[in-house]
């Protein structure tokens, strides 16, 4: 006599993510967390790409961030943004060639958090954007080389950083679950 199945559990909200955020999420100026042009404002860019180096088209980045003071910012707003109030937070869809970008402030700490929905994932993605001349902290140090894909670079256009879902130069991606080793989380 076999022993029945146990019911499958229903899929949390991660595990139906699905493509439709894409479509679903985005809002009106997601991606200025100040208005263009603003005194002290800067563009942080990138592509998602798949492990064979091509464009994820419909990919969610949202990006967290201290105020350039470094203080983290507990202000209302950021679904409805007036072109005054800074949220440190902000949502950008991929275009037809995996890039986004976001229009914001520098922040008063080494890094941006950013966090990657797309089709395929079971959950989110969790990573880092630290800044060009960030000294290297506890985590950096201990990725060595991988260290690199969490680094942006700096041009006349301002600051860039790709996020690399498999492949060679794959993103260092964090896992910040309760089965995370303590004090780093985990890397995938």
């Amino acid at each position: 006599m076999s022993t029945p199945a146990a019911p499958t559990p229903a899929p949390t909200p991660g595990q139906t993510v699905g493509p439709f955020f894409h479509d679903a999420l985005p809002f009106p100026r997601d991606r200025e967390l100040v208005p263009p042009g603003s005194p002290g404002s800067v563009v942080l860019r990138g592509r998602v790409l798949d492990g064979a180096g091509e464009p994820v088209p419909d990919a969610l980045v949202e990006l967290w961030q201290t105020a350039p003071d470094g203080t983290v910012v507990q202000r209302p707003g950021s679904l409805r943004r007036d072109g005054v109030t800074f949220t440190g937070w902000g949502r950008c869809a991929t275009d037809g060639e995996g890039r986004w970008s976001f229009v914001t402030l520098r922040p008063g700490t080494p890094y941006v958090a950013l966090t990657l929905l797309a089709r395929g994932l079971l959950d989110r993605l969790q990573t880092r954007a630290y800044l060009p001349d960030a000294p290297d902290d506890d985590l950096l140090a201990a990725l060595g080389p991988r260290a690199a894909t969490l680094r942006c670079t700096e041009d006349g256009d301002g600051l860039s950083i790709d996020l690399r879902l498999q492949g060679e130069h794959e993103t260092v991606f964090l896992d910040h679950s309760a089965r995370a080793a303590p004090g780093v989380g985990g890397t995938h």
